[in-house]
């Protein structure tokens, strides 16, 4: 799949939208704490662009900072915490979890992983590069997606998931400066963030696929988890 697993052709339920929109205001909480003016801060520039994508209320985004930020009282005290092992058929996954309650994620994730295989840290992630991706869309048919990553400091560029749309791939500490030099050529950006990208992708398809992908939305139904990673082509 190269990017982050998204649970593809899944109804959008009340209930699985609003498990999208808490793992956003999360997102948006933890990146606040680094300041509350995404002009100023990256990580909350790229969390809200991500929520205004999936068409988060404005009041809800806007909560989320004074939440991480500590207007609203204590800041939210979430952690980043990385599990690593294998979805069934031997598919190489990487789990993000935001938490408040490690001791409530870790016997979570052992059970989640029962139809796979819970492994250490870098059991899988030696088989991922850890990089930067933004998703953009070109200021007109004729634009060459190839040149504005050169110019703009990306490392490669393919079609992205949706008609029209290009991937850029950067070094995690080039994200948002490819960003910006992106938007400044006239690129519309709808996404930017740091993710893991599978190496050796692994190609499934029939009944061996549909019980990954089942794997994978159990795991991504669990509150804790904020993104999947995943070796699937």
């Amino acid at each position: 799949m190269g990017a982050q697993w998204k649970a593809k052709g899944r109804a959008q339920s009340a209930d699985s939208k609003g498990r999208l929109f808490t793992k956003l205001a999360k997102e948006i909480a933890v990146a606040a704490k680094g300041g509350a003016d995404p002009a100023l801060n990256a990580r909350l520039r790229m969390a809200v662009e991500a929520a205004k994508k999936q068409s988060m209320p404005r009041e809800t985004v806007e909560r989320a900072i004074k939440k991480g930020s500590g207007q609203l009282g204590d800041a939210a005290n979430y952690e980043t915490v990385l599990y690593e092992g294998f979805a069934p058929h031997q598919v190489p996954v990487i789990v993000e979890c935001l938490t408040d309650n490690k001791n409530r994620t870790a016997p979570n994730m052992r059970v989640l992983f029962r139809k796979g295989q819970l492994g250490a840290i870098g059991s899988v992630s030696w088989d991922f590069s850890h990089a930067g991706a933004i998703e953009a869309t070109p200021p007109g048919a004729g634009d060459d997606a190839e040149e504005a990553a050169i110019e703009a400091g990306a490392q490669d560029v393919a079609a992205g998931d949706e008609k029209g749309e290009w991937r850029f791939i950067t070094e995690p500490a080039d994200l948002d400066a490819v960003g910006k030099a992106l938007s400044a050529r006239g690129w519309n950006v709808t996404a930017a963030q740091l993710e893991w990208i599978p190496k050796n992708p692994v190609n499934l398809e029939g009944e061996a696929r549909e019980e990954v992908e089942a794997f994978l939305a159990a795991l991504d139904d669990d509150d804790d988890v904020q993104k999947l990673y995943v070796g699937l082509s």
